[in-house]
């Protein structure tokens, strides 16, 4: 549905895209995620015309909308592109109905046909019942189904997210992403979503494309990326996890062990790419450490938590594991107070070898 090839945007000296590759099937939610400053907005803003890329080209469906080496850009209001800004943009004079229908009108659509459209957009939404109100009476939770409605109104091949709910309180944002998501799968549009928040990414994702630098480091679906982070970066921007830094001392058919300089020792299941005395990490996320109840075996090093946080569905520990420190989810029943002797294990499956 959207292809991008060898985008670049140059701002002076500063390389907010550098050659940066994308597609996205028809009916999928790709969402693209890294900390402030990577390049996200800036790729939303050059698909939906906002801004002109120093170089590359941009597609949708069968339609070339940008080729800066060849002389196309086309303006954003021919792009039949719908985008979702993250100050939702309604006309605080406007009614819920006339925000809606505004794109309506600038196509020239009147009278019956019009009314039913925006109205049939309110409904997807659930506002229905409030389009005579002004956008100024209503909730910010509100406020952005108006944006989304009027997104929608006008049937666009593509539709963009510039981080939609961070002006939302953590409620209204859970419930949120759970609605656009749904409300995705029942009408089956392309979309392209931005945000910062990774355990959003992950919910509402298809695919998730992660920036650092205007550089992509990776795409993969959410359980890939979380599962079988391709770097270090990755894996410390997707969710939690423990890095250790390390040496493959070995290598077998089994997989690996990389040494620490404190004199962990770490089998991993899987070490393809890495050869013995290269310098690596592994990360363990902190749900794949447990507490057992014996020492010895694989994996298995003794530790002592330093810090117990109670989080009501687990305990977060924190524990000093041979001079590294590291975090680990447990069960609420399994309590232990601060300045415990324990044994950490984790399966080798678990530990991921990352190269950088």
């Amino acid at each position: 549905m959207i292809g991008i090839e060898n985008l670049s945007k140059v701002f002076g000296e500063t390389h907010a895209l550098d050659n940066v590759s994308l597609q996205a099937a028809k009916g999928e939610m790709l969402v693209l995620v890294g900390p402030s400053g990577c390049g996200k907005t800036t790729c939303l803003r050059c698909i939906a015309g906002l801004e002109r890329p120093t170089s590359g080209r941009i597609r949708v469906g069968e339609r070339m909308i940008t080729a800066i080496e060849e002389g196309v850009f086309l303006p954003p209001e021919k792009r039949e592109i719908g985008m979702v800004f993250q100050s939702y943009a309604v006309w605080p004079h406007m009614t819920v109905f006339e925000n809606v229908a505004y794109p309506l009108r600038c196509q020239g659509a009147r009278g019956d046909a019009l009314k039913a459209r925006v109205m049939e957009a309110l409904k997807l939404v659930q506002l229905e019942a409030l389009a005579e109100r002004y956008s100024s009476q209503i909730s910010g939770g509100q406020q952005q189904r108006v944006a989304l409605a009027r997104s929608l109104v006008s049937a666009p091949k593509l539709l963009l997210f510039d981080e939609p709910l961070s002006n939302l309180d953590a409620n209204l944002r859970l419930q949120m992403r759970i609605e656009i998501k749904e409300l995705q799968r029942k009408l089956g549009f392309t979309a392209v979503y931005v945000t910062h928040d990774q355990t959003e990414a992950m919910a509402i994702a298809d695919r998730i494309a992660i920036m650092e630098k205007g550089v992509l480091r990776q795409v993969g679906t959410p359980r890939d990326i979380y599962e079988r982070p391709a770097n270090a970066f990755v894996a410390s921007f997707m969710g939690t996890t423990n890095l250790l830094e390390g040496m493959l001392a070995a290598k077998d058919t089994a997989g690996a062990v990389v040494t620490t300089a404190s004199g962990l020792e770490v089998r991993v299941a899987v070490a393809v790419g890495a050869a013995a005395g290269d310098a690596v990490r592994v990360s363990i996320r902190p749900e794949a450490l447990q507490i057992c109840a014996a020492p010895g075996g694989v994996n298995a090093w003794p530790a002592t938590l330093r810090l117990a946080t109670y989080l009501g569905e687990s305990i977060l520990y924190r524990a000093d594991m041979l001079g590294h420190g590291v975090e680990l989810h447990a069960r609420p029943s399994e309590t232990y107070p601060a300045g415990s002797a324990v044994t950490l294990n984790a399966d080798p499956a678990d530990c991921i070898l990352l190269r950088e």
